[in-house]
Formats: C-alpha cells, sequence, structure tokens
C-alpha cells in the first residue's frame, strides 16, 4: 500500500538525482537540510561523485589550456 508520504518521498529522491540543490530540496520540502543528509544520504553521495567529476574534468581541460602554446 502506497502512502502520500511515499509520493513526497519519491519527489525528493528526484530533485536529487536531478541535480538540484540539496539545501534548495530542503527547503522546498519544509525539512532541515540534517534531515534531508539524514534521510537521502545516497542521493547526496551520487551528487558529489557527479560534481566531482565535472570539477575533475574542468580542471583538466583548464591544464590543457595552460599546456598549449602562446598564440595557438
Amino acid at each position: 500500500m502506497q502512502r502520500p508520504y511515499d509520493l513526497r518521498h519519491a519527489g525528493i529522491s528526484f530533485w536529487l538525482a536531478s541535480g538540484a540543490d540539496p539545501a534548495e530540496c530542503a527547503r522546498r520540502a519544509g525539512q532541515s537540510i540534517q534531515v534531508l543528509f539524514r534521510y537521502y544520504a545516497k542521493f547526496l553521495a551520487e551528487a558529489r561523485h557527479h560534481a566531482n567529476r565535472l570539477i575533475e574534468d574542468s580542471m583538466q581541460r583548464w591544464g590543457e589550456c595552460e599546456d598549449a602554446p602562446a598564440g595557438a
């Protein structure tokens, strides 16, 4: 049997999986950020891994630009 809370959980999980800012998700859900971290840690960990990949890719591109000869 599904409850209205299940839909709420699914909605918040969807927001987090979509890459929305966790603080904004907590605000919209009417929860504290601590509650969000406790109950949605899996999604937040996935978002952290995704952010790390984006940062690493950006740093690699930046390093390639610095290594390129001037005027190239």
